[in-house]
């Protein structure tokens, strides 16, 4: 199918852009790297008056690691994989990203792109979200900060304003000794999950459970922070007792769509396994710092 008509922005800067979205609000779209946008274009799901392309802004494809981790909004999914800056500084965002789509999706998906598409069974958003990140949120009025908490609200829906570009993804500095896992289920290889679980583990100078993380994709309408379990497993010995005892906490209440792929209970037994698998890989990758 062809899209429907539109009338085509190529900027150069982020204030051109956001001039152009200040005039056009919710008649624009974003082109980043299309692996969202356009297929919605071609089946008329989308139909702007005007798309505003940010390939040419050079200044949104850079990563910095220094307080935090700041991937501009225009980095390729496939460079941040590749980036030992990106390993070294997270190694939960290195790992989500290398199951996104395929290779060849991966080479043009942005950063960006994929948290303001805020689909729920994305990895980018359930990292972003178990790891308490934000986004910087561009306009006319300045730049804004917004929680992960606070962005994602629903199906494909965020809290950014038509005039707003997304222009960076910040995680928070790594605490030393934390394990890490991210566990998803699709039924090839590629495909989008079923559902997914992003899990960090760390311990104290006791080897007691200190804190745990665990963000739930494909479940709901956004991604879900498990805020139960975290609780319950906190000051907890690492065993498999508490990694299942936690995982079922975080499955419960859960109420996931039904659909070709799954019924919602099958969904609820799915997240369960998953976390409890990405708990018990998160401890053996933690690492006990007094």
């Amino acid at each position: 199918m062809k899209p429907p008509p539109f009338e085509y922005h190529a900027v150069a800067s982020v204030d051109e852009a956001v001039s152009l979205l200040g005039d056009l609000g919710d008649e624009a779209k974003v082109l980043a790297g299309g692996q969202s946008l356009i297929p919605l274009l071609a089946l008329r799901l989308a139909r702007p008056a005007h798309l505003v392309d940010i390939n040419r802004v050079a200044d949104l494809a850079t990563v910095a690691n220094g307080n935090s981790l700041v991937v501009g909004a225009l980095v390729r999914h496939r460079v941040a994989e590749r980036s030992s800056t990106v390993r070294s500084a997270n190694p939960l965002v290195a790992d989500a990203l290398g199951l996104i789509g395929h290779v060849a999706i991966r080479n043009r998906g942005t950063i960006g792109g994929s948290t303001a598409h805020a689909d729920p069974a994305a990895e980018l958003p359930a990292v972003l979200l178990a790891l308490d990140g934000e986004v910087e949120a561009t306009s006319r009025r300045g730049v804004r900060r917004v929680q992960a908490s606070d962005l994602f609200r629903g199906f494909l829906t965020t809290s950014l304003a038509p005039d707003e570009l997304l222009t960076a993804v910040r995680f928070p500095a790594w605490p030393a000794g934390t394990g890490w896992s991210f566990q998803e289920f699709s039924r090839r290889s590629g495909d989008f999950a079923i559902a997914g679980a992003a899990v960090t583990v760390r311990l104290d100078a006791s080897g007691l459970i200190g804190e745990a993380r665990i963000a739930l994709s494909g479940v709901a309408s956004a991604p879900v922070r498990a805020t139960g379990a975290e609780a319950a497993l906190t000051g907890q010995p690492p065993s498999d007792e508490a990694w299942a005892a936690a995982s079922e906490a975080a499955a419960t209440g859960l109420e996931p769509p039904s659909d070709v792929h799954g019924s919602a209970a099958y969904r609820r037994h799915l997240v369960a396994a998953l976390t409890r698998r990405a708990l018990r890989q998160a401890h053996e990758r933690a690492e006990v710092r007094s």
